[in-house]
């Protein structure tokens, strides 16, 4: 019986790896075993960046409530805690989205909040 020779598959595999190197600088997206490199670290940056993704938008999105709280005259964390106690239940997206689009409905957040505390 004839051996089988993974010629095929091993084509397969790298062309596979340098496909997703597409567009990488220099020898990266031409050399199979930069590219594999380059691939594997950009797929743990991709990864991370997952992660950080949802951090920063919560990050972004505290700021924005915090500078519109101290616009009227109360502070985030007090406000926050004023929601709570009031039964507000919005999610710290929407409050920020509130902020920006819709001042007015906002104060009347904050004025809920003050008079829960």
């Amino acid at each position: 019986m004839a051996r089988i020779k993974g010629a095929m598959m091993t084509r397969k595999r790298r062309n596979k790896v340098l496909k997703l190197a597409k567009g990488y600088y220099g020898s990266k997206h031409s050399l199979f075993k930069t590219a594999k490199q380059a691939v594997m670290k950009s797929g743990n940056y991709a990864y991370i960046g997952r992660k950080q993704k949802k951090r920063d938008f919560r990050r972004l999105w505290i700021t924005r409530i915090s500078a519109a709280c101290k616009a009227n005259g109360t502070n985030y964390s007090t406000f926050m805690n004023g929601l709570k106690k009031a039964g507000i239940d919005l999610n710290r997206k929407m409050l920020s989205e509130i902020a920006i689009a819709d001042p007015a409905a906002f104060t009347a957040l904050v004025e809920k909040a003050k008079a829960a505390l």
